[in-house]
């Protein structure tokens, strides 16, 4: 009996586990070359571009660049996709709302050869710039209660909770839930019930940085979602 149980939580934690790229913030020298990841500065992008601006027509803040050729696992929505660039509009620091149409922006390039090393800097930007550093990880676990978990391994943690006392804490016991700026895995939800939209998959966060002056009202996190049908993107903050 103990030994059917002991298959089953490691059955369990074989359909929670996912993989992940997440950052370590600094510890390395730029090169100053496109292949970088950084949050708080974006040195890449077409010949003709600048800053985005937001809906009040003031230039937005840079806030991430991820090469993703160079990350250890890239969710599958990306295929094709080599360079990703994040900016936030000035207005949303500090100040998040419902409505953030508008202010923030994404950038994807699915062909490199072109791109020029351009500083798009915003001298008004409290973040501070950081060279990311991509680890990976195989065991990142989702929050319970609403924090991306499939229905089925759900009734599955609810039933051995009913039939032993098992709590999802005890089936997912060496996994780790990591809340820190990632690609892949689950959304690092402090709040249950959350809906990117119909068909939107999550696919990274940015989260709040001590070292790059980066907090998201309260230790939280930025956290974007994709549609692969329309290519359109979802953003979605959250905090304790």
């Amino acid at each position: 009996m103990q030994t059917d149980l002991q298959e089953k939580i490691k059955e369990l934690q074989r359909k929670i586990a996912r993989e992940i790229t997440y950052f370590q913030t600094g510890g390395v020298r730029s090169r100053g070359a496109i292949d970088e990841c950084w949050i708080g500065r974006v040195l890449a992008c077409a010949a003709d571009e600048e800053l985005p601006t937001d809906k009040n027509g003031a230039p937005m803040l840079p806030l991430a660049q991820f090469y993703l050729p160079a990350l250890p696992h890239v969710p599958q929505v990306l295929d094709g996709v080599k360079l990703l660039t994040v900016f936030i509009s000035q207005d949303l620091i500090g100040k998040f709302d419902e409505n953030m149409d508008g202010l923030w922006a994404i950038r994807e390039y699915s062909d490199v050869s072109e791109l020029v090393i351009k500083e798009l800097a915003n001298p008004r930007s409290q973040i501070r710039p950081f060279l990311l550093q991509p680890k990976f990880a195989a065991d990142d676990v989702a929050g319970w209660d609403g924090g991306g978990l499939e229905t089925d391994v759900v009734h599955e943690i609810l039933e051995l909770k009913r039939s032993v006392g098992l709590y999802y804490s005890d089936v997912t016991a060496g996994l780790e839930y990591h809340n820190c700026t990632k690609l892949g895995g689950y959304p690092s939800f402090c709040q249950s019930g959350v809906s990117f939209g119909e068909d939107y998959q999550f696919v990274f966060q940015v989260s709040s940085d001590e070292k790059a002056g980066l907090n998201v009202i309260d230790g939280g996190s930025l956290m974007f979602a994709k549609n692969p049908q329309s290519g359109a993107w979802s953003l979605y903050y959250d905090f304790d």
